[in-house]
């Protein structure tokens, strides 16, 4: 899986800032990466990321070739070092841990088939998660112009769930 998250900085110490140091996280971005190669890998910052942003990761090879294709990179080498990852990324790691927590606490665990779903669905909730009216407006919109599948169509593997525009903004 391969996630990108906006970081937001509020003004620390207002009655909002829960991290002390103000960052929280904005809007985020979730896919399904065939592997973890440069190819996989940066063809996902390529499509969830405008050019010129910078980009916190760990010191995985696969980031390597961002900055020849338009990124301000920033490679942390992790070691395996928790306290490492939580002073450099602290926000992909708890939209990672409120993903496993819906997964698991919500949904129970999901199948390999249907995990695209459960992916966009966190992203869109997560995406207007202080918009709530818009969200759901915005859902009766995109209800309106597509068809369920039926039973049939959704285990035998022929129907693909779609994916918006919307539900990534």
């Amino acid at each position: 899986m391969a996630a990108a998250v906006e970081v937001r900085h509020r003004k620390p110490g207002t009655a909002q800032d829960k991290r002390k140091d103000g960052r929280y996280a904005g809007r985020v971005r979730l896919a399904i990466a065939d592997d973890r190669s440069a190819g996989s890998l940066c063809g996902f910052v390529e499509s969830a990321v405008m050019p010129g942003s910078l980009i916190v990761s760990d010191d995985w090879s696969g980031y390597a070739s961002l900055r020849k294709r338009g990124y301000d990179h920033h490679a942390i080498a992790e070691c395996g070092d928790p306290e490492v990852a939580e002073e450099f990324m602290p926000v992909i790691h708890l939209v990672f841990s409120n993903l496993k927590t819906r997964l698991n606490g919500i949904h129970h665990g999901v199948s390999a088939k249907h995990v695209k779903a459960y992916l966009n669905e966190f992203t869109f909730r997560f995406n207007r998660r202080f918009y709530p009216f818009n969200a759901f407006r915005l859902l009766l919109g995109i209800s309106g112009n597509v068809g369920a599948p039926t039973f049939g169509e959704l285990y035998s593997g022929e129907w693909q769930h779609p994916t918006f525009r919307e539900c990534l903004r």
